[in-house]
């Protein structure tokens, strides 16, 4: 439990964003802040784990999605670490339904890359104008496709971070049939999911989290080695909501985690009370 805390995992959107379909996974609501319920959290997580890990045994690809920036650089890590496929940058319409067009891309930039490689742009084009044009578009192609380009064929799983913000790549693997983890925070549809994990999709520490447990899920499924997954413990509802009522000081002061996306009113335990970072404090009435 003291990992979700820490990482924030339990925080959702403001109440009045929320998706009422996400009632059963929610906890509380606090100073117009949803509370997910953890233990749902860890439920959801170890049937997500133990799917993961089975389909992947079986030779099922992966294709983790995350665009928004507090989930790019965790995304492409952990399918890098599980050796698997990402996007993290924009979603290419119809990179499923319209597969063929896409490998076409997919072509052009390995062609590019060889290019690159063995200095030929110089060989291929007169002017250095044109020489410039290649450059900017293998980079183009890089940003876009650089974590599929090794992806032969349609992957089985898709692996999503915010499926709200990803409609179009949720739309397509479910038109495609692919199976659908993700994380979904209080304002998503859990039930566009077939293994919904309940919890907070915009702190980088809580993406980080959920990152690096299903690649292990991967790894494991894949017959590599990891250490214990960090959805282990067991939670208690009576210490949860003692947990939950600890956030708040006692001069009525919410600690506000900095690394929260800043567009929405989250909030994120402190790691250590040792450890003093920037904070920003808000008041909070306790009688409301």
């Amino acid at each position: 439990m003291k990992n979700l805390l820490e990482t924030g995992v339990h925080f959702g959107h403001q109440t009045r964003k929320w998706n009422p379909k996400m009632a059963p996974y929610v906890f509380t609501a606090r100073n117009g802040i949803h509370i997910i319920d953890l233990q749902k959290t860890v439920q959801k997580a170890k049937e997500a784990y133990d799917a993961l890990k089975k389909l992947t045994s079986e030779g099922k690809k992966v294709l983790f999605v995350g665009t928004k920036k507090q989930a790019r650089g965790a995304i492409e890590r952990e399918a890098i670490r599980s050796n698997m496929f990402f996007i993290n940058n924009r979603w290419p319409g119809g990179l499923l339904t319209n597969w063929n067009t896409v490998k076409r891309s997919i072509a052009r930039l390995k062609k590019l890359e060889g290019m690159e490689a063995d200095n030929s742009f110089e060989k291929e084009v007169k002017t250095k104008k044109e020489v410039l044009t290649l450059r900017r578009e293998l980079e183009k192609l890089r940003k876009t496709l650089g974590g599929i380009k090794d992806m032969a064929t349609i992957p089985e799983i898709m692996f999503v971070i915010d499926p709200k913000k990803e409609e179009i790549a949720v739309k397509e693997a479910r038109k495609l049939g692919l199976k659908i983890f993700a994380v979904v925070d209080t304002n998503c549809d859990p039930e566009l999911i077939d293994y919904p994990i309940p919890g907070n999709d915009d702190a980088i520490r809580a993406i980080s989290l959920f990152l690096e447990t299903m690649s292990n899920a991967v790894i494991e499924g894949t017959g590599g080695v990891v250490e214990q997954p960090r959805f282990s413990e067991d939670l208690d509802s009576e210490a949860l909501a003692l947990e939950y009522q600890g956030e708040y000081d006692e001069s009525g002061k919410f600690i506000m985690d900095e690394d929260a996306d800043s567009k929405k009113t989250k909030t994120a335990e402190e790691p250590s009370a040792t450890i003093e970072p920037s904070t920003t404090t808000v008041e909070v009435d306790q009688n409301e």
